[in-house]
């Protein structure tokens, strides 16, 4: 059966009956967002994928639980990150996300009017917003990081993060909030 134009709760039905097809399109459709919350929890492609692959593996032993009380993809994504943050604990993650470089910076093209003071000074200030935000709480940098990749709605990260919207609101900007204090102490 074709499962192009059919919604999240048809596939998720189909599948709960033992089509395959029927979860597999449900991972094409949802991956990508599944990918990108694992790298806003980790700082890590390698970790993502992992966790992203947890994730649906997941999602598929337990889709006879799955209540519909939220839509498929707040739950997949529910399911995501709590994995990521799992894995996020571990001292070796922590480690590696916080002391090598960021890996996704090999294909930004410099800017040919940008002086090398200027790189310089961008490069120095980058380091220093990453510093900030890697000392907020866990609960205000979750918030600040989703919301940041622009990837999610409020009401999709709140489900995420099993919080109230307004709840998340003030998260972000709090933690907005504390690194632009943090920054001014700085010089910036």
């Amino acid at each position: 059966m074709s499962t192009e134009g059919v919604s999240d709760p048809e596939l998720v039905e189909r599948a709960r009956r033992g089509d395959d097809a029927a979860f597999g399109a449900l991972v094409d459709r949802h991956r990508t967002a599944v990918i990108r919350a694992a790298m806003a929890a980790l700082g890590s492609r390698e970790d993502a994928e992992d966790v992203t692959q947890e994730a649906f593996v997941a999602a598929f032993r337990h889709l006879r639980d799955f209540r519909e009380d939220a839509s498929f993809k707040t739950w997949l994504l529910s399911i995501a990150w709590r994995k990521a943050l799992t894995r996020r604990r571990s001292v070796k993650t922590f480690v590696r996300r916080f002391v090598q470089p960021p890996e996704d910076t090999e294909w930004q093209v410099p800017d040919a009017g940008q002086t090398q003071e200027r790189d310089l000074l961008d490069g120095e200030l980058r380091t220093h917003i990453s510093r900030q935000i890697a000392t907020l709480t866990p609960k205000l940098r979750d918030a600040l990081l989703l919301a940041a990749c622009g990837d999610y709605t409020y009401e999709e990260i709140a489900g995420m993060l099993v919080i109230p919207v307004g709840t998340l609101k003030w998260r972000v900007n709090e933690a907005r909030r504390q690194i632009k204090v943090r920054l001014v102490g700085l010089g910036y």
